[in-house]
């Protein structure tokens, strides 16, 4: 349900077609939140099934029409009471920690490789977020809301505290086998 109140919530600031909102999705929301073109449009048709959106044809002469999405009041009034219930998390679930609890059974040398590995990726990903904010300025452009790029700017926060929390973890784990201070198998 949450991908039907992202896309509601992107809506709710311009019309977009299926394409404009992918392209939303991995310059904003895409640290917490993916979402691939097919899971997009099939959403777009149910929420349009539903009377939440509702789509028309833009023609085009130079290329395909395109079908561009707008909110309607029904969809503005779902997202608002998405918006007002509490938070919900759910089960967590972690693969990188479901991997960790049952690394015990690999070598040393190839749990080093792979916390290396994650080690890049996390500086990549920290490198990545610290572009982020000139985006965040693009869409204030575009959206004209200061109050609105306030609150996306918090979501980044808690990417990059988390990313350097994660970082911060691998490391130490990198430092400790590197330092011989995983037990050995008896």
């Amino acid at each position: 349900m949450s991908l039907d109140n992202a896309i509601l919530g992107f809506l709710s600031y311009s019309p977009f077609s299926g394409y404009d909102l992918k392209k939303m999705f991995d310059q904003s929301v895409r640290h917490f939140w993916a979402a691939d073109q097919s899971q997009i449009y099939r959403t777009l048709a149910r929420l349009t099934e539903q009377e939440l959106v509702e789509m028309r044809v833009v023609e085009q002469t130079e290329r395909p029409d395109r079908k561009v999405y707008s909110i309607t009041a029904r969809g503005s009034q779902e997202l608002l009471e998405w918006l007002s219930r509490p938070f919900s998390g759910g089960e967590p679930r972690n693969a990188i920690l479901l991997n960790t609890f049952f690394l015990g059974k690999c070598s040393d040398e190839e749990v080093l490789t792979k916390f290396e590995a994650a080690s890049e990726q996390l500086r990549a990903m920290l490198s990545l977020y610290k572009s982020i904010p000139s985006v965040i300025e693009s869409f204030n452009e575009r959206i004209h809301s200061e109050r609105e790029a306030f609150f996306w700017s918090l979501t980044l926060e808690w990417g990059i505290k988390i990313g350097q929390a994660n970082l911060e973890w691998v490391e130490s784990i990198i430092e400790r086998i590197k330092n011989k201070q995983v037990p050995l198998e008896e």
